[in-house]
């Protein structure tokens, strides 16, 4: 054996341990991270430590792993991105060599894996497991809990792979397709997991519209707006009344069994009234800076970032009927660090990155709007570990299909990899075109919807119009009462 073998194979061993243990150290990262979310949203457990915490305990570390994964996927494409771009910039540095195709290829398929195993292993596992009890007559314990789940695995993985087998064989009934059909990995996997993409795309195409739009309600909340044509201090004092009327009726309602106003009706609109007076009152003692430049400078920003977006999938529904390239394809051999992404080099490849986060946050906002998954939204202290297993799911699902929609609507040309580019419906015209049409114009008839309303409501606040017509509640706030002798009873 030559010197020079020796040393290359050194060589290659050594840059495998390098990429493991940066893989470990990423990975260890984002769990810790997600173990901190997960534990911050978590319904606090009993000191006292039985079957149903140890349970619990082994749920939560299959969540957060879970979660973890759908963090990697997030960062797949902007690691990738900016990865280029740094070797690109810097071909010959030293300290940058073990950024290299080799480690952006294991990322990816590490991703895809752990994907797999957490969607189709661990997150039933996790449900399975709580729900179980042990079979009827079986020693009740950890053991049968477990043993109960590894057989409802065991039926669902055989139904889901029953319903897989019955769709391909109706789709693609040739002899060919016959064949693979007995192909569990090669073809099984690779086809439900291309199913669970579709389906991940979809939700995304449903959610990203509704969350844009949605992000410029979101954003309002949490900054200050300007006051135009505003009276704050008649408003604190109308919303005092209110309160004092509230507080005057809440005593009344305890006074008296006679009173057909429920006591938890009252305490929540005097929440909400309290929460009102609070933000008015925030707004009040916020500075001249914050109320009129903060507030306008994040509002332009996101309204940039959404018309971007739309603006790049308007481009490639262009490219994609007069360019065949423009298809999102996979492919096996990464060019890292030979051309920039963009045409705008390294400020366009920030810009890909900021879009391709600002989707996804969108995307979530989008996700917990929707009435359908507006009961999984999380509550700080108070979220039980079912409810946890959902949202995990939803967020894998969602995080998963981010790289195969940002490619999809050309908000990057960096080639999908991995498991990801092999999507049997990527290579569908029809499909990408489609959803590149669905997604402009469902964007823009959200948006154009958002700010129509947004002007009517504050034209009309600014009149002073939206305080002609008061709630029921709040009407009732000056009526009498009846008292327990039946007199009229004024507050």
């Amino acid at each position: 054996m030559d010197a020079d073998d020796v040393t290359i194979r050194e060589q290659n061993f050594h840059s495998q341990v390098r990429e493991y243990i940066i893989c470990f150290l990423l990975f260890t990262i984002l769990y810790t991270i997600s173990y901190f979310i997960i534990t911050k949203y978590k319904r606090k457990p009993d000191d006292h430590e039985d079957e149903d915490a140890i349970v619990n305990r082994i749920s939560l570390y299959l969540c957060t792993f879970t979660l973890a994964v759908s963090a990697g996927a997030v960062l797949l494409l902007p690691f990738s991105i900016i990865s280029n771009e740094i070797l690109l910039s810097f071909p010959q540095t030293y300290y940058i060599q073990w950024l290299n195709g080799s480690l952006i290829h294991g990322l990816w398929n590490l991703v895809s894996l752990f994907s797999n195993l957490s969607l189709f292993v661990l997150m039933p596992f996790a449900y399975f497991f709580l729900e179980s009890e042990g079979f009827a007559g079986s020693k009740k314990g950890i053991r049968a809990r477990i043993l109960e789940t590894l057989v409802m695995l065991i039926l669902l993985g055989l139904l889901i792979l029953g319903i897989v087998w019955v769709a391909s064989a109706l789709i693609n009934n040739d002899a060919a397709s016959m064949e693979s059909l007995y192909d569990l990995w090669e073809f099984y996997l690779p086809y439900l997991y291309s199913c669970i993409s579709l389906m991940g795309g979809l939700l995304l195409l449903l959610c990203t519209p509704v969350g844009l739009s949605r992000m410029f309600t979101v954003m309002g909340q949490l900054l200050v707006k300007p006051t135009i044509l505003e009276d704050l201090d008649e408003q604190i004092y109308c919303i005092g009344l209110q309160e004092e009327a509230l507080i005057r009726r809440l005593n009344g309602a305890y006074m008296t069994s006679y009173l057909k106003y429920n006591s938890e009706d009252l305490e929540l609109e005097l929440d909400g009234v309290r929460s009102k007076k609070s933000n008015l009152e925030r707004r009040k003692k916020a500075s001249a800076w914050e109320r009129n430049l903060v507030y306008p400078v994040v509002m332009l920003i996101l309204l940039s970032g959404t018309a971007i977006s739309v603006l790049l999938v308007a481009f490639n529904i262009l490219a994609l009927l007069v360019d065949e390239t423009a298809m999102p394809k996979g492919s096996q051999e990464l060019g890292l660090g030979k051309a920039s992404l963009s045409a705008f080099g390294f400020v366009g490849a920030a810009i890909e990155i900021i879009l391709i986060f600002y989707l996804m946050v969108s995307s979530v906002v989008g996700f917990y709007s929707l009435r359908f998954f507006a009961a999984l939204a999380p509550t700080k202290d108070d979220t039980t570990m079912t409810k946890i297993i959902g949202n995990c799911v939803s967020i894998l699902v969602l995080s998963s299909a981010l790289p195969v929609m940002s490619r999809t609507l050309g908000i990057t040309r960096f080639d999908l990899l991995g498991d990801f580019g092999r999507f049997n419906w990527l290579g569908n015209f029809y499909i990408v075109l489609s959803y590149n049409l669905l997604f402009a114009v469902v964007t823009t008839l959200c948006l154009i919807r958002k700010f129509t309303s947004a002007v009517r409501e504050e034209l009309l606040k600014a009149l002073g119009l939206n305080n002609l017509h008061l709630s029921s509640r709040t009407q009732d706030t000056e009526k009498v009462l009846h008292s327990a002798n039946g007199h009229q009873k004024s507050f």
